[in-house]
């Protein structure tokens, strides 16, 4: 099913935007009544776990349903459950919501201040996996697919978003207690940070090679990273984890590093807000605060039919309620005017070659989208390189007939990912 690899990488029009001098100190947005904490498990009504309805809940309290499980959320608010229930994020990921009702007398949750004496990767897995950054450290304990290379990702993934270059630019002394902290707890002494090529002098000794990245994007993309500084090419369909890489973001290692210092679990998300003109400012809130909170501290108002989008303008994806909570994962809350949705079309491909042209991987799009558009996305992964797309949107951005060329791909990765888990399900059945 997968055809080739990334090779000969072009050299993209678009640059990252530069974090402008005026940023400071985040803007501290306090969630105003609920926080919603998602748990990466399907809800089912007869689970059971360290939290129900009612329950009364401390700030750093660990909530998941199984203590083994390395899915699980972290209150970041004190105050009791107010709902437990079923929630369905994008494609259909299924979650499970946490609804707590704020307390504004704040007390902290003790368990981790006794295991920030040993930082060793099961602790890791057992407390952090939820830190800003959603670094997800059980990748590192994988022997499936071990690791020898850890690559802290200090660029962004987006246009207009300056989260990871705030995070670079003020907490490099948090970094570097962080990556001291994951070298005694995986063991695995080659730690690089790829941070802009701007962004390169004046960092000493932080225990981690520094490497330089350009500003053309999508050169802040895990495959670009790996082939750029490391020279390694990350197969279609494969993952940086098969390739010996860990990617973790610059965030999650500055959190790491304050968890230890402070023995307690950081739980306040740094992300760039990006308002209808373009405008942009840092904001801090704790995770599960609503979007509606931070639209009402800046101010923002949002419109019928304007957009909500979470993340920046080329991958983010539009959210149909202000109450979509802040994840570890949300470095960018965008609005857009309904005036500035860029049109779609269902016109068909014109064949004027300027998807081909800007494709950071060379992938044939113009034939590609004629199977999208079908529905054959089997023919579509085994003809035209569907999984050596890298996901940057730099197509849809260019094409001239409008077409949602990044949509289609989308919904082709997930449409296929359901299909080979179902065969793969199948065929264990049948093995038994």
């Amino acid at each position: 099913m997968f055809k080739r690899s990334f090779i000969d990488f072009d050299k993209p029009s678009l640059e990252y935007a530069s974090l402008p001098d005026k940023f400071t100190a985040p803007e501290m947005v306090a969630p105003t009544r609920t926080v919603t904490l998602l748990l990466e498990v399907p809800f089912t009504q007869n689970a059971t776990g360290s939290f129900k309805k009612g329950a009364q809940v401390q700030t750093g309290q660990k909530l998941c349903f199984d203590e083994d499980s390395p899915r699980y959320a972290i209150s970041s608010v004190t105050g009791s459950v107010s709902g437990v229930s079923a929630f369905t994020g994008d494609f259909g990921r299924q979650y499970t919501a946490v609804e707590i009702e704020v307390d504004p007398r704040e007390e902290f949750d003790s368990t981790f201040e006794a295991a920030a004496d040993a930082p060793t990767l099961e602790t890791l897995i057992r407390y952090l996996n939820a830190l800003p950054g959603n670094p997800a450290f059980e990748r590192f304990a994988d022997t499936a697919k071990p690791i020898d290379t850890i690559v802290i990702s200090g660029c962004e993934q987006d246009l207009l978003v300056a989260t990871t270059r705030h995070t670079i630019e003020t907490r490099m002394a948090e970094i570097k207690s962080g990556i001291g902290i994951l070298k005694k707890a995986t063991g695995i002494e080659n730690i690089l940070i790829a941070v802009p090529n701007d962004l390169i002098q004046g960092y000493g000794h932080i225990g981690a090679e520094v490497v330089a990245v350009g500003r053309e994007y999508p050169a802040g993309m895990k495959p670009f990273i790996a082939y750029k500084i490391l020279g390694r090419v990350i197969p279609a369909g494969q993952s940086p984890e098969d390739t010996g890489i860990g990617f973790i973001q610059a965030e999650a290692v500055a959190a790491l590093g304050q968890a230890f210092e402070t023995r307690r679990i950081p739980s306040t998300k740094t992300l760039t807000f990006i308002g209808k003109d373009g405008t942009r400012k840092m904001i801090a809130a704790r995770q599960g605060t609503p979007c509606s909170d931070i639209l009402t501290h800046c101010r923002a108002v949002l419109n019928d039919r304007d957009r909500l989008i979470i993340g920046g303008p080329m991958t983010g994806s539009a959210v149909y309620s202000e109450n979509y909570p802040v994840g570890p994962e949300t470095d960018a809350i965008m609005l857009q005017d309904r005036y500035d949705v860029p049109y779609i079309s269902d016109y068909p491909c014109i064949n004027c070659g300027e998807c081909i042209r800007i494709c950071p991987t060379r992938v044939p799009v113009n034939m590609l989208v004629r199977f999208l558009e079908a529905g054959q996305y089997a023919e579509a992964a085994d003809l035209y390189d569907l999984y050596a797309c890298i996901d940057c949107g730099l197509c849809s951005f260019v094409c001239v007939a409008k077409i949602p060329i990044f949509q289609y791909i989308k919904m082709a990765k997930y449409e296929l990912g359901l299909t080979m888990a179902e065969t793969a399900e199948t065929t264990e059945a049948a093995n038994e």
